[in-house]
């Protein structure tokens, strides 16, 4: 007895422990997904369209990729083309609803003047819809695109506004670059963080377009691409891109932002470790995709955590299962003989109700033929003393039937001589 509650005490204990493993990894799990959703620009996919029928694809060039815009219209022409040739075509009613959409930026620095302040800051020269996959953080304002007639206009973090200006409050103001006024439409929060500020978020930066860059600053080329396109099978957008982006892999690292966060990715870069901070390309990564790659690493190693606790309550189910089946009160011919037989039942069940009173009218004809004459043309009329219906009078002997004639004959064969013999004096 002390010995079966010392067993149920340890059973107790491992179940509460499994359990508690289990909620850890729950809880890990939402923690690893709160990362990965806080990341805006890499949620573009999503953003833009809810059947996750689309993909986001980055791509980052080296310096000797020696990408113009040019390149970036060529690859939109030749991506137009392969989409019609794959039938894949915009099926939204609205008119200015897009199967696609793309946008490209390049570092460099720049000069800002207003009146007697002067600022030189890190500076990122937009194209395309660069917003629609960076929607920072806007304290006032509103972002301007890349594709605008006009491409006069800026925004600046807090810092910078407070340095040329004193002031958040600066939306619509003029700032001179190159000599060349420019609009400020909005003012943004820089990231703060320690993730952020070890992915290069350390001073102030300026957006402004790519031709603004190239005309009054000093750029390094457009060092990267991103774009969101339809997706209809795994990996087609990522090879229609890696095939019709037309650089040298040297030059380029393609990665598929809407995937880079799944678990076989998780599993890639734990496998990877040790080799994956190894880069034999000449790439500067933007400061939101070394920002990613950092958090790549930390759900990596959280993921490891993950399965090391689920690990723990799996196998107790296991192990409950597997004593469950040796201890069964059945086996799987019980199981079939069962289902069998309610099936069987449900068959009948389901015909009862077809024909309800079927069986209860040939019971009561039955009835209703034995109650008039119950052993009319049958085989046991010869048992009443009137002949059957339509029957011929026969002697006594003929009214006997053949069975019961046999009968006679086996008995009286079957009689000793003592018999016959008293049989003869009576």
């Amino acid at each position: 007895m002390f010995r079966m509650q010392i067993q149920s005490k340890k059973k107790c204990i491992w179940y509460c422990s499994a359990a508690v493993s289990f909620l850890l990894f729950l809880l890990l799990n939402l923690w690893c997904d709160h990362l990965v959703n806080m990341q805006d620009a890499q949620q573009m996919a999503g953003r833009w369209s809810e059947k996750k029928d689309v993909a986001q694809i980055s791509c980052f060039f080296s310096s000797k990729a020696e990408v113009t815009e040019d390149t970036i219209q060529s690859f939109e022409y030749s991506l137009k083309n392969v989409l019609q040739e794959a039938s894949i075509t915009e099926t939204s009613e609205n008119p200015s609803a897009r199967l696609w959409v793309d946008a490209y930026s390049a570092d460099g620095k720049i000069t800002l003047v207003n009146g007697s302040n002067t600022l030189d800051a890190n500076a990122i020269g937009i194209g395309g819809d660069f917003f629609l996959f960076h929607p920072l953080k806007l304290i006032t304002g509103s972002y301007f695109s890349g594709n605008d007639l006009m491409q006069d206009y800026c925004i600046i973090d807090q810092d910078a506004a407070w340095q040329l200006f004193g002031s958040n409050d600066v939306v619509g103001m003029t700032v001179y670059i190159g000599n060349v006024p420019h609009i400020v439409t909005g003012v943004v929060r820089r990231p703060q963080g320690r993730m952020e500020k070890a992915a290069g978020l350390t001073s102030t930066v300026v957006y402004v377009s790519y031709e603004t860059l190239e005309a009054y600053g000093t750029s390094n080329g457009i060092n990267h691409y991103e774009i969101v396109m339809p997706n209809p099978v795994d990996e087609f957008a990522y090879g229609k891109v890696k095939d019709g982006i037309g650089i040298d892999e040297k030059n380029v690292e393609i990665v598929e932002n809407s995937r880079r966060y799944s678990l076989p990715n998780r599993i890639k870069t734990i496998l990877a470790f040790g080799t994956r901070s190894m880069n034999g390309k000449a790439i500067i990564y933007p400061y939101w995709e070394n920002l990613a790659r950092g958090y790549e690493d930390i759900i990596a190693l959280l993921t490891v955590f993950m399965l090391f606790l689920l690990l723990y309550p799996v196998v107790t189910v296991i192990w409950c299962f597997v004593h469950w089946w040796r201890h069964k009160g059945w086996t799987l011919k019980d199981v079939w003989h069962t289902g069998k037989d309610k099936a069987e039942r449900a068959v009948e069940r389901r015909r009862e109700k077809k024909h309800p009173h079927k069986e209860r009218d040939v019971l009561e004809e039955l009835e209703r033929e034995l109650e008039e004459d119950p052993y009319a043309d049958s085989e046991f009329s010869w048992l009443t003393d009137e002949p059957a219906v339509g029957a011929e009078p026969a002697d006594a002997a003929s009214e006997e039937p053949e069975k019961v004639q046999t009968m006679k004959m086996q008995t009286e064969e079957t009689q000793t001589p003592q018999e016959t013999k008293e049989e003869q004096q009576s």
